[in-house]
Order: structure tokens, then sequence, then C-alpha cells
């Protein structure tokens, strides 16, 4: 093939880093315990019945699991009863949280990040993958970006075709 016609990857050639961001995604299954299948008449917190509704949980149900817990129901619950619901799974999941499976996954991705080496990242220019069959966080571009600025020459985001610049050292 003459040389004028050959098909040349730009994006490989321009030394453009592509970072997908749902590649930090912890594996493993997500799980929620709602504490009003705990209460009396889905109402009222009885210690004795709570902790009898907690001593008959199946651990195995939650096991390599991340968990969330959560209330679906107005009612005030005391402090005790999450320590109480946390000692009974703790042993067997890889992360509790209270809130909503949002708040699981934004904690989840914050570690992710956080722990993440971007080092090899220095001085290059990196393109953060804009679409993921993945749900991301808005939180976690946030913690990446403050992440790769002071590392990164360029920062951008989207795709090699079209993309948004962010940052430029």
């Amino acid at each position: 093939m003459s040389e004028e016609f050959e098909i040349r990857n730009k994006v490989a050639e321009s030394g453009l880093v592509n970072f997908d961001l749902s590649t930090l995604l912890p594996k493993g299954e997500r799980k929620g315990i709602d504490l009003k299948d705990f209460l009396f008449q889905e109402m009222i917190l009885k210690e004795k019945d709570f902790r009898e509704k907690v001593e008959a949980i199946n651990v195995e149900e939650y096991s390599d699991c991340y968990v969330y817990i959560y209330n679906s129901v107005d009612t005030i619950i005391p402090l005790w009863a999450y320590f109480v619901l946390t000692a009974k799974i703790t042993d067997v999941t890889k992360k509790i949280v209270f809130g909503n499976r949002e708040d699981l996954e934004v904690l989840l991705m914050h570690n992710a990040i956080q722990t993440y080496d971007f080092e090899d990242m220095r001085g290059k220019r990196v393109l953060v993958k804009g679409c993921s069959d993945k749900e991301i966080p808005e939180n976690a571009y946030i913690e990446l970006v403050e992440q790769l600025k002071p590392l990164v020459k360029s920062l951008m985001f989207g795709e090699a075709c079209s993309n948004v610049p962010i940052v430029k050292n």
C-alpha cells in the first residue's frame, strides 16, 4: 500500500492516555438492608424483637457484598441499633455504610480514587472517558480532577473524536 493511502491510528500516535473511571468501580454485589423490616409494625424499635431479628439474619447472604443500611420509614432509630446490625454482618461483608445505594457508590469510588496510583499519568495528556455502561457517581469526576490536575500535562473529558479540554499545564 502506498504511504499516501496508509491507514494510521492518529489517536494511538498522539500519546494520549485514555482513562475509564469505571475500571475503578469495585466489583461485587451490592445489597441493601431496610431497617423497617426489623421494627415492630414497621414503626417502633423494640430492643428484644430487634435483637431477635438481627440474630436470625443469615450472614452468608451478605458474604463478599457491599452493604448499605437504610430506613425507608419515618421513625427514630437509636444509634446502638446500627452497632448491633453492623456487628452481625461485618465479618463477611466487603463494606457497610449507612445510606442509600448512591451513598455506597460515592464512598466506594472515593476510596478507589484515593488509593489508586495515578503516577503513570504524570506529564501526560489524559482523556477521561465520557461514556460508560456503568453508573459513575458525579462526585467521582470531581475527585478525579483533584487527583489528576497537578500531575498531567493536559486533561480532557469525552472521546478522542470529540472531547472537552479541562486543564492544560
